[in-house]
């Protein structure tokens, strides 16, 4: 008996002594990130059978196992994972929403102030300063549109850094993942199944990490190794095996960056940006693609549609010499980007056909071999909504139209299409001279001093069709009250009278037209309206005009294109398109925010009682610490009790 005692005590002490040093363990990781903590499993060790009964042999320590619940973990994850995604998206979109909300010294400050010197010029037209301060802020306005375009280029430039490091990121965490895939299972064997508790809560921290970069899926194989998804599925540990992420050119567009994977025969695999949703991955493909493509779409978009219609205006009107004005902005043409996987050798060019059709979508051209006939598909990344199906070129759509350069397509070659991407950095002042301001309406009328009659003609309006066929020579109108009719139009010019209630009524060139108070007569591009009731023989006189010095009426209708319908198809000004873009930024700023908020609520909420079943309690910990003291000292009596009693038995022999 007093053996057994020895043996019982033995085991107590070991015991106790096993529960202090994992108890320790867990004092000493308390602030470990990652650390579950550990408990020593004790149990009965079997007991010896006598014919009194079974007397116990003490305890056995079977096991240490750390607090872990499987389900919280990955709940975290996921909520890690998802709050980061949103961090990471705020930061920038706060970025454009500073820039795009600047009220001194943002793009809407300074197209006002371009306007009011175009108005400028319209008051005073022979004002040469006022012809410079229009030239002045013009140049402004195109300096913020060039600089706008380069913030936000610089911003998809960091976009891509972020990319390659997050790549970097992943492939480290990917490797580390499957060498502890490996340590674990070899341990585990050399201790005979027993779990290496401190490498798990390692190998759970490192998904942890990585869930904060992207949004992972783990499955625990029967051998205990854990396989990892990255994105909607995609292979990234397989055990012992890592694969490689690598930050890739885009394959359709060269000015982003996408992330590929290594395929099972080592090929590297671009992945589309939308399969991650969650880390801060997730959280940068989501912001290019929502916010930061669109909104320098949109700039782009604003300044051709201002330089566009600016620059059609400006050709209608004449500068100080009696020229027919010039372009006064450069205005940028569609990009076309061939998928470096195409392997037809067709090379398409776009060009703009309606500057206020665009959209701020870029669009995917697909080609398709349908029976051996090659179909060309344009589909709008927007909306995904096609557009337009064409087996022939040209193929219009949305204000832009795409044309065969060289080269001939194959089935399954596709083409992304950029129609606005440059428009604010290609924006410039081609203008500089003061004296070639097209400010003056290229054409005068006039009633002749010895008509009798009330008629009169009023000032001509100029269309777009003028610069085309601008007036050769002085026209003279005569109204012969016999017929009711105006004579003298140009041999060569078909005529159209637009009554006041909206009937159009043609005739051919060299015909009289009927005269009507209020109706207006077009030819060439000009149209003039008439009012009151001319006297036969009464003459009206159209003629060019030959110096602008003090006519400021076509520098008046350029000033007017500030409250024109010129973006969406006519449903916006330029100044509400810019007031819609700062809006809906905003908006997605103040959502993102929201949203964040609210995910690190629940992150921290899942924290909370991931923790309560895995973290360390200090004041708990303090508890066990003396509980196992006193064990170990109660054993260590019994252990002194068998001495004593074996000390006895040798005396009385």
């Amino acid at each position: 008996m007093s053996g057994n005692l020895f043996l019982t005590g033995l085991s107590g002490l070991n015991a106790a002594r096993a529960a202090l040093v994992t108890t320790a363990h867990n004092t000493a990781n308390v602030y470990t990130p990652g650390y579950s903590r550990q408990v020593a499993q004790i149990s009965t060790a079997t007991p010896n059978a006598t014919g009194s009964g079974f007397f116990g042999n003490g305890a056995d320590v079977t096991s240490v196992t750390r607090s872990y619940d499987r389900y919280l973990t990955a709940q975290l994850a996921a909520a890690d994972s998802s709050a980061a995604a949103l961090s990471t998206y705020g930061s920038q979109i706060n970025r454009i929403d500073t820039l795009l909300a600047d009220r001194t010294s943002g793009l809407q400050p300074l197209l006002q102030t371009f306007f009011t010197s175009v108005q400028g010029v319209a008051n005073t037209p022979a004002d040469p300063a006022a012809r410079q301060q229009l030239i002045s802020s013009a140049q402004a306005l195109a300096n913020k549109f060039r600089s706008t375009d380069q913030y936000l280029t610089d911003m998809n430039s960091s976009v891509n850094d972020q990319i390659t490091s997050s790549a970097d990121q992943i492939n480290t965490y990917a490797t580390q993942i499957a060498s502890l895939n490996q340590q674990i299972t070899q341990l585990s064997a050399m201790a005979g199944g027993q779990p290496p508790n401190d490498l798990l809560d390692q190998r759970d921290q490192l998904v942890s990490e990585l869930s904060k970069i992207a949004d992972v899926k783990v499955l625990e194989t029967d051998s205990g190794k854990y396989n990892v998804f990255i994105g909607n599925g995609q292979s990234l540990v397989m055990g012992d095996r890592a694969a490689q992420v690598k930050a890739v050119t885009s394959a359709s567009d060269p000015t982003r960056k996408s992330i590929a994977l290594s395929g099972p025969a080592g090929n590297m695999v671009e992945v589309a940006d939308s399969v991650f949703t969650g880390g801060s991955l997730g959280g940068l493909m989501a912001f290019r693609a929502e916010t930061l493509t669109p909104s320098q779409n949109a700039i782009g978009r604003l300044a051709i549609a201002l330089g566009d219609a600016f620059n059609e205006q400006h050709g209608l009107g004449v500068d100080l010499s009696g020229t027919l004005g010039k372009d006064f902005f450069s205005v940028a043409q569609p990009g076309v980007f061939s998928n470096t996987h195409n392997s037809g050798s067709l090379v398409l060019g776009a060009s703009l056909t309606d500057s206020g059709a665009l959209t701020t979508s870029d669009y995917k051209v697909q080609v398709k071999d349908v029976a051996g006939t090659l179909t060309y598909s344009v589909t709008r990344l927007s909306d995904n909504q096609v557009v337009a199906n064409s087996t022939t070129f040209p193929i219009d759509f949305d204000g832009v139209s795409l044309a065969a350069s060289s080269g001939t397509a194959a089935g399954g070659d596709s083409f992304l299409v950029q129609p606005t991407r440059t428009g604010a950095r290609d924006m410039d002042v081609l203008v500089l001279d003061p004296a070639k301001v097209a400010a003056a309406s290229p054409v005068i009328t006039g009633n002749t001093a010895g008509n009798v009659g009330t008629g009169a003609i009023g000032s001509a309006t100029i269309g777009a069709g003028y610069a085309a066929t601008p007036l050769a020579a002085k026209v003279t109108l005569n109204y012969d009250s016999a017929t009711g009719s105006l004579s003298g139009f140009p041999a060569g010019s078909a005529i159209t009278v637009t009554a006041a209630d909206g009937t159009v009524s043609n005739y051919p060139a060299g015909s009289s037209v009927p005269f009507a108070a209020g109706s207006a007569i077009s030819f060439d591009g000009i149209s003039v309206t008439f009012k009151g009731a001319p006297a036969n023989g009464d003459t009206f006189t159209i003629g060019k005009n030959s110096s602008g010095v003090s006519d400021g009426s076509n520098a008046l209708l350029l000033g007017g294109l500030q409250r024109k319908a010129l973006v969406g198809n006519g449903t916006s000004t330029l100044n509400s398109a810019y007031a819609q873009l700062v809006s809906e930024v905003g908006n997605r700023a103040m959502g993102v925010k929201v949203a964040g908020a609210t995910q690190d609520s629940l992150a921290t909420q899942i924290r909370s009682a991931q923790q309560s079943v895995s973290g360390v309690n200090q004041d708990e910990e303090t508890g066990n610490l003396l509980m196992f003291q006193q064990m170990y000292q109660a054993n260590a009596k019994v252990i002194q009790s068998a001495q004593a009693m074996f000390d006895a038995i040798l005396s009385i022999s």
